[in-house]
């Protein structure tokens, strides 16, 4: 491969790190031609952009970026597919699916601007909660006490207008 060559890949790659705000390291060693589709297929569904990539120009990439990714370089050995996302969670829930059989193996991820190595990360990485679904959450939680008080309130009135109410039609 020619150095041009090579230099337009390591620069679409920094891009790439800088485009996604996630993305996982797989080894995809042992997979044929048909999983390998399979695999694509599956990440295309999820939104996930799966690139296939040369071990040394994936750390090229590494060492032109901002971001200090040095604990992946050890995991940068055999044949490695990075799998970008928007959602840090979406690959590692991918990967589980696949789980039984080892292959495609998570190898290093760097999700929610934290750097996770080793497949025994997968759980901990499906169970990552993305930025919005925490928002959601913190607004579902500031919401329910308010809700409560306009539902007491509420069903308050109620009883005091029945109270009032029959007080009213009582005979003196």
């Amino acid at each position: 491969m020619k150095k041009e060559v090579k230099d337009t890949i390591i620069a679409d790659l920094g891009q790439m790190l800088n485009d996604y705000p996630h993305f996982y390291l797989v080894d995809v060693t042992g997979l044929n031609a048909e999983d390998t589709s399979n695999l694509r297929r599956d990440c295309f569904k999820h939104e996930i952009k799966m690139v296939v990539v040369k071990n040394k120009l994936l750390h090229k990439a590494f060492e032109a970026s901002d971001v200090d990714f040095e604990p992946m370089y050890t995991c940068l050995k055999g044949n490695t597919a990075v799998l970008f996302t928007q959602t840090a969670n979406e690959p590692a829930k991918l990967l589980k699916n696949y789980e039984k059989a080892g292959i495609p193996a998570l190898k290093a991820a760097y999700a929610e601007e934290s750097i996770y190595v080793g497949a025994d990360k997968l759980a901990e990485l499906a169970s990552l909660k993305s930025k919005n679904e925490v928002i959601a959450e913190i607004v579902a939680l500031l919401q329910s006490p308010t809700k409560n008080v306009v539902s007491a309130l509420q069903s308050g009135a109620g009883t005091i207008h029945g109270v009032l109410k029959t007080l009213g039609e009582r005979a003196e």
